[in-house]
C-alpha cells in the first residue's frame, strides 16, 4: 500500500492570494492576457487551486469569524490547514498565507504533508520577528525566493538550510509578450516607456525626463500591487504622459518604446520584476535602478543598464546614451529576449518549481510511511 502511494501522482494544493477571474482561461485562449503563473503551475503539478473566493465559499461560521478578525489571507491559511491531510504538499504563493499556515502547523514533522512557501520579502521587521519568535522555519519544508538578497537573508539571518531554499528567476509568458505579436508604431518620435506601481520612483524619472529628447509614457497600473499611483502629485513636463493600460495595449506600449525604464526605490526585494521581464520578452533593454533587491535580472551592458537609485542625472544620461545608439539598443534587446526565453519563461519556471516541490514531498516520505503503516 505504501509503495503504490509513493508512485502515485502527488496531490498538491496551490494557494492564490486573491480572487481568480472565472473567465481567465478564456481570456488566455482569446489572446487578451498572458498565462498567469498559477494556472501554469497548477497544470504542471496537477494541483488544486485555492483562492480567497473558494476559501470563503467553504468557510462556515468559524471561517467567517477568522476572516473578519484576521483577513482573507488568514482564512486561506486556515482552510489549507483544515484540508492538509488530503494533500502531499501545500504550496503557498506568498508569506501572507504561508506564515499564518506555519503558525497553525506545530512543527515541520507534524503529519506527512509538505509545506512549500514562496517568499517575496521576509526581511521586513514584523515578518522577521514573527519567524524568529515562533520558530516558523521549523514548520516550513522549503522556501522559494526571487532575489539573491532575499536568499542571503533567509539562509544567513533566519538560518534556513540552503538545501531547502530555491532561488528562482521570476516568470513571464514569452508567448504573449513577444515581438512577433505586435508591430511597433513608426511615427519617428522616440518614446521611452515604464509601467507598474510597486515601489516605483516616478519622481526621479520625471526629473530625468525634463531634459530628455524622448516622449516618456508611464503606464501607472498594476494587476496585483496595492500601491497607489504617485504620479498625480507630480508636476509633469509636456513630454511625459500617464496612462492606465490593460495587457494588450501594454504590450503595444513596449513594442513602440525604444527601451523601458524601471525607476525604483532602494528596496530589498524584486520590485519591478514583472515589468522588467515583460519588456525584455518584447526585445527591449531596461534602464533599471540598482537596488538591493533588484540585481539578478538585468545584466549591466548586456541586457540593460543600471543606474543608482534616486539619481536623476545618471538616469537622464543613461537614457540619452541609449537614444543616441539604436544599434546598441537592438543588440541588447535581442540578448534580453534570449535570456527570458531560456531562464524566465513561465513554463520553465513551472517545471523548476514542480521539481522542487517533488523534492519536498520526497523528504516527507518517512512521515508518510509511518502514517500509512
Amino acid at each position: 500500500m505504501t509503495s503504490s502511494r509513493r508512485t502515485a501522482v502527488p496531490r498538491v494544493l496551490l494557494t492564490v492570494s486573491g480572487t481568480i477571474d472565472p473567465h481567465v482561461r478564456r481570456q488566455v485562449v482569446d489572446g487578451v492576457r498572458p498565462r498567469p503563473d498559477y494556472l501554469v503551475l497548477a497544470d504542471a503539478m496537477s494541483a488544486d487551486i485555492l483562492d480567497c473566493a473558494a476559501a470563503r465559499a467553504g468557510a462556515g461560521r468559524l471561517g467567517r469569524l477568522i476572516e473578519r478578525l484576521a483577513g482573507a489571507h488568514a482564512l486561506v491559511a486556515w482552510t489549507c490547514f483544515r484540508r492538509r491531510a488530503r494533500y502531499d504538499a501545500i504550496v503557498t504563493d506568498g508569506e501572507q498565507v504561508g506564515l499564518p499556515l506555519a503558525l497553525l502547523w506545530r512543527s515541520r514533522h507534524q503529519g506527512a504533508t509538505a509545506h512549500v512557501m514562496i517568499a517575496h520579502i521576509l526581511s521586513v521587521p514584523k515578518k522577521r520577528y514573527l519567524v524568529r519568535l515562533f520558530g516558523l522555519g521549523r514548520r516550513i519544508d522549503a522556501i522559494v525566493v526571487y532575489s539573491s538578497w532575499q536568499e542571503r537573508f533567509v539562509t544567513r539571518d533566519l538560518g534556513f538550510p540552503a538545501e531547502r531554499v530555491l532561488r528562482s528567476p521570476f516568470m513571464v509568458d514569452t508567448a504573449f509578450f513577444t515581438p512577433g505579436q505586435t508591430a511597433p508604431a513608426s511615427d519617428g518620435e522616440p518614446m521611452v516607456a515604464t509601467a507598474g506601481l510597486e515601489r516605483r520612483d516616478y519622481e526621479t524619472l520625471v526629473a530625468a525626463a525634463r531634459q530628455s529628447a524622448a516622449r516618456v509614457v508611464i503606464a501607472a497600473a498594476s494587476n496585483w500591487s496595492k500601491r497607489t499611483d504617485t504620479t498625480p502629485g507630480l508636476e509633469l513636463p509636456a513630454n511625459v504622459e500617464v496612462r492606465s493600460l490593460s495587457f494588450v495595449p501594454l504590450r503595444q506600449l513596449y513594442a513602440d518604446a525604444r527601451f523601458v525604464v524601471m525607476p525604483l526605490e532602494d528596496v530589498e526585494f524584486q520590485a519591478g520584476v514583472t515589468t522588467i521581464l515583460e519588456a525584455m520578452a518584447m526585445g527591449k533593454p531596461v534602464v533599471c535602478s540598482r537596488t538591493r533587491g533588484q540585481t539578478d535580472i538585468v545584466v549591466d551592458g548586456v541586457t540593460g543598464v543600471y543606474v543608482p537609485p534616486g539619481d536623476a542625472n545618471a538616469l537622464r544620461n543613461a537614457m540619452a546614451q541609449l537614444l543616441a545608439d539604436p544599434q546598441r539598443v537592438r543588440v541588447m534587446g535581442e540578448a534580453a529576449r534570449q535570456y527570458v526565453e531560456r531562464d524566465c519563461d513561465v513554463e520553465v519556471y513551472a517545471k523548476e518549481l514542480t521539481s522542487f516541490v517533488a523534492g519536498a514531498i520526497a523528504s516527507r516520505q518517512p512521515a508518510r510511511a509511518s502514517s500509512t503503516a
